[in-house]
């Protein structure tokens, strides 16, 4: 066979084999479901004016196969098609909610790009802001507004301290002959002992601290077993292979209590809107304001009421759980 003929069966063998792994590889490969992702909003010149909208319906169609899952408090959604896209198909969305005017989006997928965008449904509202009529009665005015809450965290107070001694009563140079207790080379008989003390109902041991003060220390060990983090009950125990040791055990006494802090915040306004948060400890929520400059107090609670606004209340779900407010003014009031 000539040097020619060779090379050729070398390029025909080598594209066979090419072919047969691109076979092999198209028939393990499994195509990944898709997943898309967004954050449904209101439509608002202003930026600030977004605000998300909960419990949005989202819907996600593709020749005559759906599904459909709703926002969350934050506007957020996420929605796993229940069949393969294939690139250049088209995913039709649609998103409806109290309130709005439905919003209907195609998306034409790529090979990656479509399914790692970040979505932005920006709905409109379904009926246009109310104009305040002009009459001959003035605006009222809300003025020098202030939330005011109490949080309520645990409190410690260092109430004394405690003084503590305890034997081991043993006698030094026995063999063991393998009779528990052992020193730790199993060479000498031990013995351990022990003290138990108990802090109180409220109270709890910190900055326990225990040590050999008299006899042949060298020969003595401390066991650890928890005690040297404290709390209500501790238990310390020593183990002793030689003469009778003495040990001392100090501690410092707190006393836990619920402390009450009320505290204030100012809301953020922007046009007729004002907005505040919340920690999730949160109790007690009033807001405080001036209207028409009389000082009036509205409590808050788990929904909101304002004779002079109109509230939603959301969590945040980036694991603080923080609350957020948002007020818009009722007609005939202005800020």
């Amino acid at each position: 066979m000539s040097r020619r003929s060779i090379i050729l069966w070398v390029i025909v063998a080598a594209v066979a084999g090419g072919i047969a792994v691109a076979v092999l590889s198209l028939h393990q490969w499994k195509p990944k479901l898709t997943t898309l992702q967004g954050a449904v909003m209101q439509r608002a010149a202003d930026p600030r004016r977004e605000s998300p909208i909960a419990g949005a319906l989202v819907t996600a169609s593709k020749e005559g196969v759906s599904t459909s899952t709703q926002s969350d408090s934050s506007g957020y959604f996420k929605i796993t098609f229940p069949d393969v896209i294939w690139p250049g198909q088209t995913v039709d969305l649609n998103f409806s909610a109290p309130n709005y005017r439905p919003l209907n989006l195609s998306l034409q997928m790529t090979f990656r790009s479509t399914a790692r965008r970040l979505i932005i449904a920006e709905m409109n509202p379904a009926a246009q802001p109310a104009v305040i009529p002009v009459s001959n009665k003035p605006l009222t005015v809300v003025s020098n507004i202030r939330i005011r809450y109490t949080v309520n965290s645990a409190a410690a107070e260092n109430v004394g301290g405690l003084v503590k001694t305890f034997q081991v009563v043993n006698q030094g140079d026995v063999p063991c002959r393998k009779q528990s207790p052992c020193s730790p080379d199993g060479a000498w008989k031990a013995a351990t002992g022990s003290v138990t003390l108990d802090a109180g109902l409220g109270n709890e041991f910190r900055d326990v601290r225990a040590s050999c003060i008299a006899g042949p220390c060298p020969f003595t060990r401390i066991n650890r077993g928890g005690w040297e983090h404290g709390g209500r009950t501790i238990v310390v125990s020593a183990t002793d292979w030689s003469d009778t040791a003495t040990f001392l055990l100090e501690a410092e006494v707190f006393h836990t209590t619920i402390d009450s802090n009320v505290r204030e915040s100012y809301p953020v306004i922007f046009d007729r809107t004002l907005n505040f948060t919340l920690p999730a400890t949160q109790e007690g929520v009033s807001i405080e304001a001036e209207i028409n400059g009389e000082q009036m107090v509205f409590p808050v609670g788990p929904d909101v009421y304002l004779s002079w606004a109109v509230c939603t209340v959301r969590t945040n779900g980036n694991g603080e759980q923080s609350t957020v407010y948002q007020c818009a003014l009722r007609p005939g009031y202005q800020f």
